[in-house]
């Protein structure tokens, strides 16, 4: 990971990470139910208004709650529910409160895997947590998807910034495979990468939270990559360039992911707050063997999960 941060300056009303307000009590329900429609244009409308007089709140790095869950992700749901159809398992694994670390595999060409983890968390975990995910330089020098990123609650790669969200309590994602990961070849499919050089064990042994190994089976085979335009990548600026059976002789039609069977599970907690602390961040040895069991323990799942999967499409 690298050191220096690249928080943006946020819009709306910045709250700092240590001091938001605590959750408003929901009112019981009016004794005559309010119809469907009407419930969803009230609440449209609300939104809007929040919107344009700008009554809404951010926090430090930029992260939109309200929009997240509004805008954001409501599109993606489909292909969640209907899709993928992912199954979730483990989420008791995953704190309700307090800071903690998902580390998970990376594969499919395009990061859909990252954007289902969140989706899993936020619609089926008991707290309903958001994932504040750490994300490659890449995403924040693109010019749309940077800012729409940053809404998102999501941050560069760097200790800096994890260790920020942890110690605040933020439940953080982070995909170690980087652009090794979703770029391999269809034929290394389920084959972890290397995790590069524990940076996020650092952040999690300086924070004493505890690291939740995370293994996600189906993402593998929504865009099988047989080959990569390199010539195509350099131009571009990109660190690689998916060919599929798909695309690009499909255009568009080539980019529709493949409806493959999704399972999502989150392992037990490694935790790291009786490893020392900070300074145990300093010894080479005992990052290594953490890094090589978060590691093993994906990598292991994973073969599990495949062995009792059906299929690759059921």
């Amino acid at each position: 990971m690298p050191e220096a941060s690249n928080s943006a300056a946020p819009l709306g009303k910045v709250i700092p990470l240590d001091r938001r307000p605590a959750p408003v009590p929901v009112p019981d329900a009016p004794a005559t139910p309010v119809p469907d429609w009407e419930r969803k244009v009230a609440h449209g409308l609300a939104f809007l208004r929040r919107r344009l007089t700008g009554d809404y709140e951010v926090d430090d790095f930029g992260f939109d709650s309200e929009l997240t869950e509004n805008v954001l992700l409501p599109p993606l749901r489909p292909l969640y529910d209907s899709w993928f159809r992912v199954e979730t398992r483990g989420l008791a694994n995953v704190p309700d409160t307090g800071g903690a670390l998902v580390v998970a595999n990376h594969s499919g060409a395009i990061p859909l895997d990252a954007v289902m983890t969140a989706l899993a968390l936020l619609d089926h975990h008991p707290a309903h947590r958001h994932l504040r995910m750490l994300g490659a330089d890449l995403v924040f020098r693109l010019p749309v998807v940077a800012p729409l990123a940053r809404k998102a609650g999501n941050t560069l790669a760097c200790n800096a910034d994890a260790e920020r969200l942890l110690t605040a309590g933020e439940l953080v994602g982070v995909w170690p495979e980087g652009f090794k990961g979703i770029g391999k070849p269809f034929s290394e499919r389920y084959k972890l990468q290397r995790f590069g050089r524990g940076g996020f064990v650092n952040a999690a042994l300086k924070t004493g939270v505890p690291i939740i190994p995370c293994s996600i089976v189906g993402a593998e085979e929504t865009y099988p990559m047989l080959g990569n335009a390199k010539t195509l990548a350099r131009l571009l600026g990109l660190p690689y360039a998916p060919i599929t059976p798909f695309f690009p002789w499909l255009g568009l039609l080539g980019a529709v992911p493949l409806p493959s069977k999704w399972i999502i599970e989150f392992g037990e907690p490694i935790e790291t707050a009786h490893l020392g602390g900070p300074a145990a961040a300093e010894d080479p040895m005992l990052v290594f063997n953490l890094t090589d069991q978060v590691r093993e323990t994906i990598q292991s799942t994973l073969y599990t999960l495949l062995m009792q999967r059906r299929s690759v499409f059921f």
